[in-house]
Formats: C-alpha cells, structure tokens, sequence
C-alpha cells in the first residue's frame, strides 16, 4: 500500500505548474519588477509607495485580533495553568540567553572586521539636522526606567485602542488576562466561549489568505521606492559595513540558531526553506511585523501548540530582536572606530550591558533601531575615553556625539531589511525551541511539514 507522501509525490504537477501558483515565486517576480521600475521610472517607482503602505496596514489590523484569539484559545486548551507558567519561564530564558549571544557576535565581528577603521572622523564637524528627528526621541536608558517604561506600555488605557494602534504588549496581556477568567469559569461556558472564539480565529485567518495574495503587489511597490530613492548601486555596492552586517546576520541565523535547532534534531536548512515566504515578505517590506499573522497561523498548522505560538512570536517582537541586537552592537563599535575612539574591553563589556536593556524597546518596524542606537549612545556618553582620534580623551560624548549616528542614515534602509529578516528567523526558531522544550509540538506534522514545504502548502495546511 502507498504511503501519503508517494500518493502526493505521484500527482505532483509539471515545476512550470508549481511555479506559477506558488506565491512565493510571485513575490520573487516583485521584487525583481520593481527594482527595475525603480531604476527605469524614478517619478513612477516613487508613485507606488500606497502599494506595500496599504498592505503592511492591513496586517497590522489583523495582528491584534490574531494575537488575541490565538492566546486565549492556547490557554484554554492548557491542561492547566502550570503549562502557561512553564511556557513563560522557558521563553524569556531562551530570550535572554539568545539575545546576549547575538549582542556578543555583533561586538566580536566589528572587532574582527574593523568596518570603521581608517576613516577618521572629526567629531566637531558633524551636521546633527539629518539626526534630530532620531536625537529628539532619545532618551537616557538604564535598567529602571526602562523595566518601568516597558511596565507602563504594557498597561492598556482601554480596551479598544491596543487593536487599533497596533500595540502588541498591551494586546498580549489583554488576551492573557482574558484567558486566565475563562479557565476559571465552569466548563459549559468555557466550552461555549472556545466555540465562538474557533468561528472568529477561521474568519480572522479567512481575511489574511485574502490579504496575502497582494503581497507580490507590496514587494513590487516597496523595491521600487527603494531603488528610486538610492539608486540601483546602491543594491549593488553598499560598502563593507553591510557586508559585515550580512555576514553577522548569516552566521547568527546558521551558526548559533543552527547550533540550537541541531542539539533539538531540527535541520535549520530545511526549517528556513519552511519559512521562505515570509523571509521574502519581510525583506521586500522591511518590517518583521508584515508577517507575524502569517508566520503564526504556518507553524500553528505545522504542530506547534496554539499556545507556544501565541506567547512566543507576539512577546518575542518585542524582547527576542537578534538581529537589532547585532545591529546595534556593530553600529556602536563601527562609530567608534570611525570617530578613532579606543574602546576597551571593560567599554566593550558596558555597550553589551546597556543593550541588553535598550535593545528590549526596539520593535521590528524601520526606524526603530537606529532611535535605540541614538538612545543608547546617549546613555553611555559619560563613559570615560582614554584617546580619541590621537588627541585627547574625554567622554564617550564629547568624542562622539549622538548626532554621529548620522553617518549610518544612507544604508540603515538596507540594514533594517537585513535585522528584520534576522528577527523573524530568530523568533520562529524561539516559537519552535520553546514547544519541543515544553513538549507542546506534535513531531509527525512538523517533520511532515519541513521536509514537504510544497505538499504542506498545496494540501491547505498552511
């Protein structure tokens, strides 16, 4: 008797046919046209932005409902509220642990590749007016205010608002909150609710098939912007800092997250290939977010529990950003080589203290690191420098100022694409890491799902 692979392995249509109804490839196709629309027609190119700006905005209002939904139905489905706990506890761990990883490989490339060398930066002749819409929202940071500030942003001021501004925190603990009263209730009701919520999580999912099939219309409008605004060499030659970024970013997705899901018996190879249309979504949108509701909904249906899902992706866009983190971390040195400042060890050791905690109020939308960055330069500007530029020392901030940050304005577009791509890597194999630690996976449907991407997908799985 044949087996289900066989039986789908027989009736798998013609590579021509499996290319053209696969959205993936549409994407691929939009990105290609529009960095040729880009440097054909600049004055067009530019008049497609609403494209990828009306896509990423009907995302974002899918997001809270998704985010909400899911979490309470994981909850409720808890065998009890232990589980939660255990899910929790297990998550901010790997968390921490993974995000000081990444902190440290960003800090260690910079050092070895040394991309700011040589440059020799004055610090009295830098123009802070391209920065000051970045400086103007930098803020000290230290340990307390921003436990506080994050304490105070995960309080929601009413009920309505987190859904419709987007903010994922306070959505999160809404839901939780939510959860926690149903499984308190008695079992009728909890039943009863658990159906409503099964009808309004399909409608909700509904919507974001329909929405992503104009995805390939979004990467064709955002490259196209992309190129009108920077031109097309600037794809093609944006200097050694993006290499160094790439090559970080690459051995951190490989390397360290490949470590992890090897010691877990998962191929990172094949998990990424798993994941290969939401990389390309973000990429061409420059947000993690563009696919956090797709990205939930595929490794739900991939065996991983509602639950893990639900708590892992949501809280991981918030304090799980890899990628920022090495950004951040080559950003700091890679300024401080190019202002000539001579950074310690003991300096280097307080840039990754201080990050751990500043990098936990990035978000992955464009923009968001490089207001840290600001931030967090700002708060080690007391930092005493011995030498500067072979002059003398001084403070972190009179040698460099927050307003050098500016240098980094003509290729933080593409570094953002590279952090945010890195992010979304990085908190699906959080999601993943978290559900085979609590035993919440269901092993024949993943291993199903990764070694059959094509079969997963055209079988309605996803």
């Amino acid at each position: 008797m044949k087996t289900l692979s066989e039986t789908i392995n027989e009736r798998k249509p013609p590579l021509s046919v499996r290319l053209v109804k696969s959205l993936g490839f549409w994407v691929i196709v939009g990105i290609i046209a529009g960095i040729i629309l880009g440097y054909a027609d600049k004055e067009l190119a530019l008049a497609s932005k609403p494209g990828v700006d009306l896509f990423i905005k009907a995302l974002k209002v899918l997001i809270g409902p998704i985010i909400f939904v899911t979490i309470i139905l994981g909850i409720i489905s808890l065998e009890s509220l232990k589980k939660l706990g255990s899910i929790g506890v297990k998550a901010v761990f790997y968390f921490e642990v993974v995000s000081t990883l990444a902190l440290a490989l960003g800090i260690f490339m910079a050092n070895i590749m040394q991309p700011g060398y040589g440059m020799n930066l004055d610090a009295s002749k830098i123009d802070s007016k391209s920065v000051e819409k970045y400086i103007s929202q930098t803020t000290e940071v230290s340990a307390s205010s921003e436990i506080m500030q994050i304490l105070r942003d995960a309080v929601p001021s009413d009920i309505i608002s987190p859904f419709t501004d987007g903010k994922t925190l306070q959505v999160l603990v809404i839901a939780i909150i939510s959860a926690l009263i149903i499984s308190l209730m008695q079992n009728d009701d909890k039943i009863a609710i658990q159906r409503v919520l099964e009808v309004v999580q399909n409608f909700v999912f509904k919507i974001l098939q329909v929405i992503m099939y104009f995805s390939p219309i979004a990467a064709f409008s955002a490259m196209a912007v992309l190129v009108a605004q920077y031109g097309l060499s600037s794809l093609l030659n944006l200097g050694y800092l993006l290499l160094v970024m790439l090559i970080s970013c690459l051995l951190f997705i490989f390397g360290i997250l490949g470590a992890i899901c090897y010691f877990a018996k998962v191929n990172i190879f094949k998990f990424m290939r798993f994941i290969s249309r939401e990389v390309l979504i973000v990429f061409a949108t420059s947000s993690s977010e563009s696919a956090l509701a797709p990205l939930m909904r595929k490794l739900e249906k991939s065996g991983l529990s509602k639950a893990t899902v639900g708590l892992v992706l949501p809280t991981g866009y918030s304090f799980n950003l890899d990628c920022t983190n090495i950004y951040l971390a080559i950003s700091l040195i890679f300024l401080a080589q190019a202002f000539g400042v001579n950074l310690s060890l003991a300096h280097e050791i307080s840039i990754l203290i201080v990050l751990m905690i500043a990098s936990k109020g990035a978000v992955g939308v464009t923009g968001s690191g490089f207001i840290v960055l600001g931030s967090t330069l700002g708060a080690l500007g007391g930092m005493e420098i011995a030498e500067a530029n072979g002059g003398m020392g001084g403070t972190l901030a009179q040698v460099l100022p927050v307003a050098g940050i500016g240098i980094l304005l003509g290729v933080d577009k593409f570094m953002s694409e590279m952090r945010a791509v890195g992010n979304l890597c990085g908190n699906s194999v959080a999601a993943l890491i978290v559900a085979i630690w609590d035993k919440q996976i269901d092993w024949e449907k993943f291993n199903y799902a990764i070694n059959h991407p094509d079969e997963f997908r055209n079988a309605g799985m996803q």
